[in-house]
């Protein structure tokens, strides 16, 4: 029996009790608690030996918050901008002004759906380069009124379609990079769920990068990864083992600043309260970096991104 077998016994148990307690009229309380004890324990338990994978399964949980749920509950003043002035508005990437505790910023970030008619019109949060070019596009008015830039991260990755590609989707993805990195305000990025290569990235080139403990970052997806070194999707939690892909993995080498915690179990069984411990972060973090010069916000921006990664000279 798994541990996620036993904990869902455990549940039943402690369910069959309070329904006949409160058929019987009698006092079972202490029962209760030292069940309910027993659970606490075993989901600690249970969840401190997630695989790489399952934290993978938990990232792409359909319930967890996505963009625009934070958007509705952690800021406030919300006036979405659209289009790229160039040739549509693509919803894969949403972005606007807000205020968070009271500051205006400029959010942008990827956005996912949860039924299958907003997910095909939101194309399950993989944007064209269009939506790039919009966030681009946004970055540079929030620079123009020297006000912060907030992202949020959540796609499997860039769409690779032929139309995409012909309209430059690498172009458009490297331009964000160059502009993110000599913007002169202050970003900070928070990875929600799924951070899937330069899609990933495109929105992602921050003073502070943030991610909430079950998401993941990396440059492949596991199935990617499976499949293009041993040739089958079947090994994609042995592939998501060697990429270290979840926060504590980036937090320890450096690649992120901070690992946001949620709830156990994770964000999607209780998100106003994952969404609070992001609303906290981001604050604290554009707390610190308001009030740097802008030309010592690019240098140490581009130090840290020139800093990762470990390498020998011989």
């Amino acid at each position: 029996m798994t541990d996620q077998d036993s904990l869902a016994e455990l549940r039943d148990q402690l369910g069959d009790l309070r329904t006949r307690a409160a058929e019987r009229g009698v006092d079972v309380s202490e029962q209760i608690e030292q069940m309910e004890g027993r659970i606490d324990a075993a989901e600690d338990e249970a969840f401190a030996k997630l695989s790489r994978f399952d934290r993978v399964k938990l990232a792409r949980n359909q319930d967890r918050p996505f963009t625009l749920d934070f958007v509705e509950t952690i800021f406030t003043e919300w006036f979405e901008l659209r289009g790229d002035r160039a040739f549509r508005d693509d919803p894969a990437i949403v972005g606007g002004w807000a205020s968070l505790a009271g500051r205006t910023v400029m959010v942008i970030g990827h956005q996912k759906g949860r039924e299958m008619k907003e997910n095909l019109r939101r194309n399950f949060g993989s944007p064209h380069p269009e939506g790039y070019r919009k966030a681009k596009r946004l970055m540079r008015l929030a620079e123009k009124f020297g006000r912060p830039v907030v992202t949020f991260v959540d796609t499997q990755g860039a769409y690779p379609g032929i139309g995409a590609e012909e309209r430059g989707q690498g172009e458009a993805i490297a331009q964000n990079l160059f502009v993110m990195a000599g913007l002169r305000v202050p970003i900070v990025t928070c990875v929600i769920g799924e951070g899937g290569s330069g899609g990933a990235l495109g929105i992602a080139v921050a003073d502070r990068v943030l991610m909430m403990e079950n998401a993941i970052y990396s440059v492949i997806s596991p199935e990617g990864c499976a499949a293009i070194l041993w040739r089958s999707r079947d090994h994609a939690e042995r592939a998501a083992e060697a990429l270290k892909l979840t926060a504590a993995d980036l937090f320890e080498l450096g690649v992120i600043d901070e690992v946001v915690p949620e709830p156990r179990g994770g964000a999607h069984l209780d998100p106003a309260v994952a969404m609070k411990s992001v609303a906290a972060a981001l604050a604290r973090h554009l707390d610190e970096l308001v009030d740097t010069d802008p030309e010592a916000l690019v240098e140490t921006r581009r130090g840290k991104f020139y800093a990762m990664g470990a390498w020998e000279e011989s």
